[in-house]
């Protein structure tokens, strides 16, 4: 395995424990712990894509799945979590 590779699955990892972690704020509507929902869903948005990675599957991995997932999470929150991952495929792309 490569650095890249390396440096990728790792920040695979934590976004699937991160999911696992904040599992318990699925849902949640409280709003001392808007924060922590919103971090839930982020993660759980990704988290199949970080499984991908994780267990050697960069071809499961959608990009535009992925990102549609995010944009769910701004729908419900009202963030911009979308625009900032789409602007960063699009600079990887030039």
């Amino acid at each position: 395995m490569d650095k890249k590779d390396a440096q990728i699955k790792i920040l695979a990892q934590a976004v699937y424990e991160m999911r696992l972690l904040l599992s318990d704020h699925l849902g949640s509507t409280d709003k001392e712990m808007l924060c922590e929902a919103v971090s839930a869903h982020l993660a759980y948005a990704l988290h199949n894509e970080a499984l991908a990675i994780i267990e050697g599957r960069p071809e499961d991995f959608d990009i535009n799945k992925a990102i549609e997932s995010i944009k769910k999470v701004d729908e419900r929150y009202g963030e911009q979590f979308g625009n900032r991952f789409e602007e960063l495929v699009s600079a990887t792309k030039t």
